[in-house]
């Protein structure tokens, strides 16, 4: 039987890669959207489900979801979170409590409001897995990022307590940590910045793809690191 997954992000410069992807390995996939102009990155397929939503209004995401469980012969089973953002700058005490506000919501709320919500359908269900995205930069952080960092931590523990959460009900939680992820956008903000080491979509999109499927079906609970040594 098919599946689906829900990609928030789906249309930023990891989440088209990670959606092109799971769209290859036979997924049906919705992604809900705020920017037309990243549709073209993701393009049309008889199994992408495009879904114009603000997943910071509690209807406009239940609406997304809603959609995700409507085919019965692809039942909802993975939800994956890539909605986020990044910021650094000065130490601590000289940067506003607004930026950490503002990391906070991108990496942290949208991360645990999209899985919330999904939840009690994939308990319904009778499983399923969840995948968010935190750092490598937690384990190994940088002057300046204090607000990221702590996001991402947030993220972290987020990913770890719900793993234990819903084992019971088969739903399986785990995170990413990718080094600095190798978009366009990331490269236009540091254009003399060494990419040879940073994370590359294809290989993010190749290891959630394992977490959601059957392949990993005995990983939860995992902060796992996502860096290229090649």
């Amino acid at each position: 039987m098919a599946r689906t997954v829900l990609v928030s992000g789906g249309t930023g410069g990891l989440g088209s890669a990670v959606t092109k992807h799971l769209l290859d390995t036979g997924w049906r996939v919705v992604v809900p959207w705020l920017v037309r102009d990243e549709l073209e990155r993701v393009g049309t397929h008889p199994n992408l489900q495009l879904v114009q939503a603000d997943l910071s209004d509690e209807q406009q995401l239940e609406d997304a979801l809603n959609l995700a469980c409507d085919d019965p012969d692809a039942p909802l089973f993975g939800v994956v979170n890539l909605v986020g953002g990044f910021a650094s700058g000065p130490r601590v005490h000289e940067t506003p409590i607004e930026v950490l506000d503002s990391q906070l919501d991108l990496n942290l709320r949208t991360a645990y409001s999209v899985s919330q919500a999904a939840l009690p359908h994939l308990i319904r269900r009778g499983g399923g897995s969840i995948v968010c995205i935190s750092t490598a930069a937690t384990l190994n952080p940088f002057p300046g990022g204090a607000p990221y960092i702590a996001s991402k931590a947030a993220v972290s523990a987020l990913v770890e307590t719900m793993a234990l959460e819903y084992r019971d009900d088969h739903i399986r939680v785990n995170a990413l940590l990718p080094v600095v992820i190798d978009t366009p956008a990331n490269r236009a903000a540091m254009p003399d910045a060494d990419t040879s080491r940073w994370s590359k979509p294809a290989d993010i999109a190749k290891v959630i793809e394992f977490l959601i499927s059957d392949a990993g079906a005995s990983v939860t609970g995992g902060l796992i690191p996502v860096t290229n040594v090649d």
